[in-house]
C-alpha cells in the first residue's frame, strides 16, 4: 500500500466513483478499516478498476452491514475531505467534516492508502 498522496487529483482520475461500485467494507482493528471500491480510471482510458483504501489511525465511523453494500447509491460518488490532521471519508457530495458525519458511511482517519487491483 502506498499513501493517497494528493485527495483532488485522486478523486478527478477516477471520478470520485460516481456510478461506481462499494465493493467491501472490512474493519483490521479498532482503529484500522479498509474498503473495496470499483470505478473507471481516467488515465487508463476509462477502463474499470478496483481500488483498495486502508484507513489507520480511525478515531469515529458509521459503517454498513457487508450485505447493504450492493444496495448502496453510488450515483453522487464519494468524498475524501482533509481537515487539519484528519482525513474523512464519506458516500455523497460532501464537502467539510460536518456533512461527511451525516454521510450513510463514513470513517475519521489520520491516514489513508491505497492499493490499485484489476477490475
Amino acid at each position: 500500500m502506498k499513501p493517497l498522496g494528493d485527495i483532488q487529483t485522486f478523486l478527478k482520475r477516477f471520478d470520485n466513483f460516481k456510478g461506481g461500485e462499494f465493493r467491501s467494507l472490512e474493519v483490521l482493528s479498532p482503529t484500522a478499516m479498509s474498503v473495496t471500491l470499483a470505478g473507471q480510471d481516467e488515465a487508463r482510458g476509462f477502463d474499470w478498476v478496483s481500488m483498495k483504501l486502508e484507513f489507520n489511525g480511525v478515531s469515529d465511523a458509521r459503517l454498513l452491514d457487508e450485505s447493504k453494500l450492493s444496495l448502496l447509491d453510488m450515483n453522487d460518488g464519494i468524498s475524501i475531505v482533509s481537515e487539519g490532521s484528519s482525513l474523512a471519508f464519506g458516500i455523497g457530495e460532501c464537502y467539510t467534516l460536518p456533512s461527511i458525519k451525516n454521510s450513510s458511511c463514513f470513517i475519521l482517519s489520520t491516514d489513508i492508502r491505497q492499493e490499485e487491483g484489476t477490475f
